[in-house]
């Protein structure tokens, strides 16, 4: 069985190394404590982008231990990282992002109406001085690949140097993720519809 376009990896069956792999994401930070979004099927398969992360286990293990680095080793805090994933997930239409880290949002105290401002590019009064930093340092890196001294200096300002590192890893990670989402052809789990038809 296909999970798009790569073999959907039944965990009974996985060799020494993707297994190890598997039981790192399926049994790490990312499944402790409330779920957001479903991390495996009822068989224990991965969802989204992290079954792909099995084809190469050399590779796939590593970047899925520099994701939980992003999400639970960085002094970014939630609503930026939530906020900076999201506007990935709008710039790349990818979407697995925007379904996963929607439910992930909302649970970090984004509200309706910021996310229905994030999914349409619009506004959002509400978000903080430098949440809006945020949004501007992700769309121009996700668009120019850079930041030029003006933005450079604020976000500094804003976020500091060490956040604005993180943030930098967190968007090139996610904008990554989403090249395989895509290429991969992934598809949402079961009953979810799809997000930027």
């Amino acid at each position: 069985m296909t999970h798009g376009r790569v073999p959907w990896y039944d965990p009974a069956a996985l060799d020494p190394e993707r297994r190890a792999v598997h039981d790192e994401i399926a049994g790490g930070p990312r499944a402790a404590g409330p779920q957001a979004f479903r991390l495996t099927d009822a068989r224990g398969r991965l969802e989204g982008p992290f079954n792909a992360m099995l084809t190469a286990p050399g590779v796939g293990g590593p970047l899925q231990r520099l994701g939980s680095a992003i999400r639970y080793a960085t002094d970014l805090p939630a609503r930026w990282r939530e906020i900076a994933i999201l506007e990935v997930a709008v710039v790349r239409r990818s979407d697995f992002e925007w379904y996963a880290h929607e439910r992930v949002g909302r649970a970090a105290g984004l509200t309706d109406e910021e996310l229905a401002a994030l999914r349409s590019g619009g506004e959002a009064p509400s978000l903080s001085s430098a949440e809006r930093t945020v949004r501007c340092v992700c769309r121009a890196l996700l668009s120019l690949r850079d930041l030029d001294d003006e933005l450079y200096e604020r976000a500094t300002a804003d976020l500091g140097l060490e956040r604005l590192y993180e943030l930098l890893v967190l968007v090139g990670y996610y904008d990554l993720l989403a090249l395989s989402l895509r290429t991969f052809r992934t598809p949402l789990p079961a009953g979810e519809p799809p997000i930027f038809a």
